[in-house]
C-alpha cells in the first residue's frame, strides 16, 4: 500500500507524524511526503519515506496561487497514484481533498488547528469555512484534535458528527518523554514557555505576567524557548526578545532540537496561547511530570485540569496569568511534585501515541476498502476515538 502524507512543512511530519510513519513502514507500506521542503528532508528519507517536493505558501489565502496549488496536487496525486493520503494543516487539507476527491483518491484529513484565521474572524474566516465545508462533504472520516475544534465544525455544518473523530493531538511517546524529578531550584523557581514566538501564543501576556510577578518575587526565573521571526503575521522580532532580555524580564534560550533538558530543568512549564490544536509542549512537559499553567481556551483545557494537573487562566489577561503563577509558587514543593505526577498519569492514560498510530492505520484500512461513513463511525465509537 502506498501511502502519501501532505503538510505545509516538512519538519511537520519529522517532528510530529514519525511514529504514524514508522508504523506504516513496519507494515511494509511504501511511504510518501509531500511538502515544501526543509532541512529535514533527509532525515525523512532515512527513515524510509521518498520526499516529493510541493510548492507551496502556507501563509494567506491568494485565489491565483491556491489554483496553483490545487493544480500541483491533481498532477502530483495522478502521477504518484497514491491508494490513500494522510493530510495535516489547512491548505493541504482543503485543496488535498479537493484534487483527492476529483480522481477518486481516498483521503484522510487532520484539522491539527483552526489557526489565526479563526481567531480574526470576518470575511476571511467565512471564506475558509466554506472552503472546508466543500471539501470535506464526501470524505468518510475527518479527525480533530479536541472537542471544541469538532464541535465548530459540525455545529458550522462542516462536517457531520459522523463523519468526525476526536485523537489526542499528535501522540506522545511516553518512553521518550520520560518523567523526571523535579528540580532543586529553591528560591528561584523557573517558568518555562515553549513554542514558536506568536502573538497569538500569548507571548506577550507571558512577558507582562512575568514583570507583575517579578514585582514582588524578582528571583522568580521566565525563560522563552523558540524561534523568532517565524513566518506568521503575528511573528514577535528578535529586537523585541532582546529588549525583555536587556530589561531582565526573561531569559531568551533560542532554539533547540531537544526540549527535554530545557523541561527537566523548569518547575512549571506555561503556554498562555489564544487557541491550539493539541498543545505538544504542554503534553511533552506533562509526561515529563512537569505540572502545566495554561489558558482556558480549545487544545489547553483538553491536557490541564485545572487543579490537578496544573492551573488555568483566562485568555488574553497577564493579570489571570500572574495570580495562576502566584497561586503556584505558593504551593508546598509536594504539591507541585503531585501535580507532576497527575500529569504524567493522564498522558499514559489519554496521549500514548499508539492509540494514535491505531486511529490512522485503521482509517487507512477502512477507508481504502471503500467502506461507508456510518461504519467508520461505527467502528471508532467502538474503539475510543469519538470522545466528546
Amino acid at each position: 500500500m502506498h501511502v502519501m502524507i501532505t503538510v505545509n512543512a516538512a519538519w511537520n511530519v519529522w517532528n510530529f507524524r514519525r511514529p504514524v510513519v514508522e508504523a506504516l513502514r513496519e507494515n511494509g507500506c511504501r511511504v510518501s511526503v509531500l511538502a515544501p521542503p526543509d532541512h529535514t528532508v533527509p532525515q525523512l528519507e532515512h527513515l524510509g519515506c521518498r520526499f516529493i517536493t510541493l510548492d507551496m505558501s502556507p501563509k494567506g489565502i491568494n485565489p491565483l496561487s491556491e489554483m496553483k496549488l490545487l493544480a500541483s496536487f491533481r498532477r502530483i496525486f495522478r502521477e504518484e497514484k497514491p491508494d490513500a493520503v494522510l493530510s495535516f494543516t489547512i491548505k493541504n487539507n482543503i485543496f488535498g481533498a479537493m484534487a483527492a476527491g476529483a480522481i477518486g483518491i481516498p483521503f484522510v484529513p487532520t484539522v491539527t488547528g483552526l489557526g489565526t484565521v479563526f481567531l480574526s474572524g470576518g470575511l476571511f474566516q467565512s471564506m475558509v469555512e466554506r472552503l472546508y465545508g466543500h471539501a470535506f462533504r464526501r470524505l468518510p472520516v475527518v479527525f480533530f484534535q479536541n472537542g471544541d475544534d469538532r464541535g465548530f465544525f459540525v455545529q458550522r455544518g462542516l462536517v457531520s458528527r459522523e463523519q468526525s473523530h476526536i485523537l489526542p493531538g499528535s501522540g506522545i511517546d511516553l518512553d521518550h518523554f520520560a518523567p523526571v524529578q523535579m528540580p532543586s531550584s529553591g528560591n528561584s523557581p523557573v517558568f518555562l514557555m515553549i513554542g514558536r514566538l506568536l502573538r497569538d501564543k500569548g507571548v506577550f501576556e507571558f512577558v507582562e505576567a512575568a514583570r507583575q510577578v517579578k514585582a514582588s518575587r524578582p528571583s522568580v526565573r521566565f525563560q522563552l524557548l523558540g524561534a523568532t521571526n517565524a513566518e506568521n503575521r503575528t511573528a514577535i522580532n528578535a529586537a523585541t526578545v532582546l529588549s525583555w532580555e536587556d530589561e531582565g524580564v526573561i531569559e531568551y534560550l533560542g532554539t533547540t532540537s531537544d526540549v527535554r533538558p530545557f523541561i527537566a530543568a523548569a518547575d512549571c512549564v506555561v503556554l498562555p496561547s489564544y487557541r491550539e490544536g493539541a498543545p505538544r509542549t504542554l503534553i511533552e512537559a506533562a509526561a515529563m511530570a512537569r505540572p502545566l499553567i495554561a489558558t482556558d481556551v480549545p487544545g489547553c483545557r483538553s491536557v490541564v485540569d485545572d487543579g490537578r494537573n496544573g492551573f488555568l487562566c483566562a485568555a488574553r489577561s497577564p493579570e489571570s496569568l500572574a495570580a495562576a503563577i502566584n497561586r503556584f509558587l505558593d504551593l508546598p514543593a509536594a504539591d507541585r511534585a503531585g501535580m507532576g505526577s497527575e500529569g504524567r498519569a493522564k498522558m499514559e492514560r489519554e496521549f500514548d501515541q499508539a492509540i494514535v498510530v491505531r486511529a490512522y492505520c485503521e482509517a487507512l484500512a477502512l477507508t481504502s476498502q471503500g467502506v461507508s461513513t456510518d461504519a467508520h463511525s461505527a467502528h471508532f465509537r467502538g474503539h475510543g476515538f469519538s470522545r466528546s
